[in-house]
Order: structure tokens, then sequence, then C-alpha cells
């Protein structure tokens, strides 16, 4: 049994209002996506990490370049849930039970404490599971006229995070599902088979940059990491 990471870095960010996509936004003198391969890199034991990107990524080679036990697949979909579909059908000399850590590009700043919990709390189980933290705002309902609707209960909802780790055996399968291409995450590929991925709590400084505004929060957020030595 062996952890693979698999790092969706395809998206266009068309939200993040940049020249480049923000996976090669520049973070701490290092792009964002190199972040988040040093970060799964450090905690787990992996015996390869793919990056799985568009066919015609022009960044790349120059952002990140080559690095031992990294592999770029240009595999990328129309969505996410594609990318991941595609990439998986290239993993070479994967076994069924290898665990896969999928991971977003945009999540520089995972810790290691949640990382290693996720390792335990996943090392015997059949399905697998995903970092989450529990909803702890009130949840309130849009109308059409933006105005509030109702306002919805929050007890048992959790906000998923990546990493999501499953084993190969079970991804493959959730993926070759007729609709699989249309889920948000791997967890709901998952939970289509008719399984219950396991929730893990992670950490609230788990930060997804999706605007560039969220650059100067995940820069704080390392240094306060640095600071501690995490």
């Amino acid at each position: 049994m062996r952890y693979h990471a698999l790092i969706p870095a395809a998206g266009e960010s068309s939200r993040f209002a940049s020249d480049r996509p923000k996976q090669y936004a520049p973070l701490d003198g290092k792009p964002v996506l190199m972040h988040a391969i040093e970060r799964l890199a450090a905690a787990f034991p992996l015996h390869m990490t793919y990056v799985a990107l568009q066919v015609g990524d022009r960044w790349y080679d120059s952002e990140i370049g080559t690095h031992p036990r990294v592999c770029a697949l240009r595999c990328g979909g129309s969505t996410r849930a594609e990318t991941v579909r595609n990439a998986l059908a290239m993993l070479p000399d994967v076994a069924t039970d290898d665990w896969i850590v999928v991971h977003d590009a945009a999540r520089p700043c995972v810790d290691p404490a949640s990382l290693a919990r996720l390792q335990r709390e996943l090392a015997d189980d059949a399905v697998g599971g995903i970092l989450a933290v529990p909803m702890v705002s009130a949840l309130k309902r849009a109308g059409d006229d933006g105005r509030v609707a109702r306002t919805e209960p929050r007890e048992g909802l959790w906000q998923a995070q990546t990493p999501q780790m499953f084993r190969y055996g079970v991804l493959r399968d959730a993926f070759a599902q007729p609709g699989a291409g249309r889920s948000v995450d791997e967890a709901q590929a998952v939970e289509a088979l008719g399984l219950r991925p396991r929730l893990v709590v992670g950490h609230p400084n788990n930060l997804k940059i999706s605007y560039s505004d969220d650059l100067l929060l995940a820069s704080a957020i390392l240094a306060a990491m640095h600071g501690a030595k995490i």
C-alpha cells in the first residue's frame, strides 16, 4: 500500500482577475501550486505526486519546473471532476488499495497536524475520507430578490476541504459512474456509490484561494505557521 498525491491544476481561475491562473500566483516567493506540492510531500510518504494540467498550460514548465517524484499530466477536462477522472486513468503503477491523496492546487496553507490526522484516522478505513470543518456561522438562504429567504439550520453541516483521500479502486469505480464528471469533489463521486466518506477535522486556516485578495491572508497564515515552526 502506497500514497500517491493528485493535484488538479487545470482551472482557468475566472474569478481571480489576474494574467495567470491562481495556482501560479506568487506567494511568499514561490507559486501557490508549489506550496501545495511541498505541503503534501512534507507530510506523506509519497510514492509520486501527479499534477493534472490543461493540455495547453503554458506556465507549469517555467513556474514549477522539474522536481523529483513530481509528474505533470496534461489531461485537464472542462470541470475539476473531469480532470481528476482523466488523471486517474493515466496513473501508472498504482495498486487497487493504494491511497490517492487529492488536494486543491489553490490550498497552500494546509497544516501538518491536519494531514497527520487524516492519515491516522483513515489508516484502516474501508472507504476513505476528507478534511472538513464544522459550520459555525449562521447560514442564510437567498431569495431571487437578493434578500434573506430563510435561515438554514447548521447542525450537522461541515465545510469540505482537501486533501480528500480514497483508495485508488474506490475512486476509479466512483469516476466510472455516469454523471461523475459533474461531482463537486471526490467525496460526492464516492457518495454516489452508496459509500459514506469519513469526516476528519481540518483547520480553518486551510484556505482555498479564489480571489487575488486571498493571497494576503494566505501570506499571513504562512507567516504565523512558520513563526510557530509548523
